[in-house]
């Protein structure tokens, strides 16, 4: 029987090759927003492991929306350049087709990169900045409290949106998530933990949508029309009063109706208060009822590693795509490997042959699958 993790996936214009996407994460090893040999390095290598798609790290509009300065960004020239180097790389040695997450951290900046201890910063310090979110709320004791946004700030930010797509564009980007989860700016506007305003993108879901959904908006009307847009969500803020399931489908319907190609469903990362019953694969039930109750595709990540797992999710019609992060990490070859234990064909770089398991199976016996 045919693997339905191996099976290709069209949206617009994209068809990818298969349902296995490489995760954004965070490398906080940028120069001023810019990517460099280091990036060239992980994203590269990502790139020849057979996934259909690879997604950079969290990609932020302006130097205010990083999470530390050592965050990339796509709002200078120098940061198009540098972008376009690694991705132009990725291209000709890869296979994988290449998404950037398009972002703004919000109250979750600035601090210290995680490798130095990850400490709140404040703007007083050195390369610290004063955040922006909806409302002046810290996100916890001794950070930074952020500037509440006028809708002039809120319209130049669109307008940062709207520059950076047209960068990404520019230098070829395949597919742009804007990030919605995790505690950054978008889920602080959907959130009614972090969003207290009483002005018409405050209060009700309905106005708490309504900045995000312009966001999307003005990067769809931007971003060409056969290349895909979708988001990632946070389905729940795993905090009493905060944002629920059942708006996220609310959301995703809105979305839909936008022109929004997939939701990457995901959850928590607004409130240090959260409480996650942390499980293999804790996020597809979330995955699963949008999918259901809105009709979006959808993507599902969060401690998938094994093959058979990420084969049973797509299979099931619980998730149309599984995205891997850690499990990436362990093994960027991750897909050749699922695709040799599931009995698939998946794409291989061509320069990478004379190592690849078919070529000389006698140093590559069998792989015990990674636990789940």
């Amino acid at each position: 029987m045919a693997s339905a993790l191996f099976s290709p996936i069209t949206m617009r214009g994209l068809t990818l090759p298969n349902r296995v996407v490489v995760s954004p994460m965070c490398q906080y090893n940028s120069d001023n927003g810019s990517c460099n040999d280091w990036h060239l390095m992980h994203l590269g290598n990502m790139s020849l492991g057979a996934a259909g798609l690879v997604i950079t790290e969290m990609t932020n509009v302006n130097p205010q929306g990083r999470i530390s300065p050592k965050c990339a960004g796509i709002w200078s020239d120098e940061n198009e350049a540098a972008l376009k180097r690694v991705l132009d790389f990725c291209r000709k040695y890869g296979v994988a087709k290449l998404g950037v997450q398009l972002a703004h951290a919000g109250r979750k900046g600035p601090q210290v990169p995680p490798g130095l201890g990850g400490k709140p910063m404040q703007p007083t310090d050195e390369g610290g900045w004063v955040p922006e979110a909806p409302s002046a709320i810290a996100y916890d004791t001794g950070w930074a409290v952020p500037k509440a946004l006028t809708k002039d700030d809120m319209k130049r930010l669109i307008e940062e949106f709207v520059s950076s797509t047209m960068r990404l564009d520019r230098i070829g980007v395949d597919l742009i998530e804007l990030h919605g989860a995790h505690g950054y700016l978008l889920h602080q506007f959907l959130s009614p933990l972090s969003n207290q305003r009483t002005d018409e993108y405050g209060g009700s879901t309905e106005n708490r949508m309504r900045f995000p959904l312009e966001v999307f908006d003005a990067v769809r009307k931007t971003w060409p029309e056969a290349k895909p847009l979708g988001i990632r969500v946070s389905a729940t803020d795993w905090v009493d009063g905060g944002w629920t399931p059942e708006e996220t489908v609310t959301f995703a319907k809105a979305l839909k109706a936008r022109g929004c190609d997939y939701m990457d469903v995901t959850t928590g990362g607004l409130h240090p208060a959260q409480k996650i019953p942390l499980a293999p694969g804790y996020q597809v039930p979330f995955s699963e009822k949008v999918k259901k109750e809105s009709g979006l595709t959808t993507m599902t990540v969060g401690l998938i590693a094994g093959y058979q797992q990420a084969e049973d999710i797509v299979a099931s019609g619980k998730a149309d795509m599984v995205a891997i992060a850690r499990a990436a990490i362990w093994d960027p070859r991750w897909a050749w490997h699922a695709a040799e234990e599931l009995g698939a064909e998946t794409p291989y770089a061509p320069k990478t042959m004379a190592g690849h398991p078919k070529m000389r199976p006698q140093l590559f016996p069998k792989r015990a699958q990674p636990a789940s």
